[in-house]
């Protein structure tokens, strides 16, 4: 489901996700490769108009992965060994966007945000339909939250309380 559909259906881990993926302004993208095997990508994510929105170089490796493959795994950086910010994962399967005006309008979101924007038509622009997500925290504040369509919001049990 598209982001904002997304959000409105599980906004506890959306809510975390849109915060920590702004704030990092990165995310590592898990794509397949031909022969299968997994490849980590950094790329930066934007929501625009109720997307959430990966854009990337021209024929990138991730880029063509995605083109034979769209399944995919969104996820927050770890910034430290103990990552106190947890982590949230989003899976999925990404589209490959072609309106114009959709385009224009990331666009100038980058531009909002980095003040340079790609130019068309030389990069691709890809959504991200969410299926899966999840979302875990050590400490404290420690949480464990899964999402899917088919169950729904789940608050699990923490690894640390077994």
């Amino acid at each position: 489901m598209r982001w904002d559909d997304f959000a409105r259906a599980c906004p506890r881990i959306a809510d975390l996700a849109r915060e920590r993926f702004e704030a990092d302004e990165v995310v590592m993208l898990g794509t397949l490769r031909a022969d299968g095997s997994p490849r980590i990508s950094g790329n930066e994510p934007d929501f625009v108009e109720g997307h959430l929105f990966l854009g990337m170089m021209w024929e990138s490796r991730k880029a063509l992965d995605l083109r034979r493959d769209p399944r995919c795994t969104v996820h927050s950086v770890p910034h430290t060994r103990m990552n106190p910010g947890g982590d949230v994962k989003l899976s999925g399967t990404a589209y490959e966007v072609s309106d114009l005006d959709l385009r224009a309008t990331y666009r100038d979101a980058i531009r909002r945000r980095i003040d340079w924007a790609p130019d068309e038509p030389g990069f691709h622009l890809f959504g991200i339909d969410v299926t899966h997500a999840a979302a875990i925290s050590f400490g404290e504040d420690r949480i464990a939250l899964a999402w899917d369509e088919r169950d729904g919001f789940r608050e699990l049990r923490h690894p640390d309380e077994a």
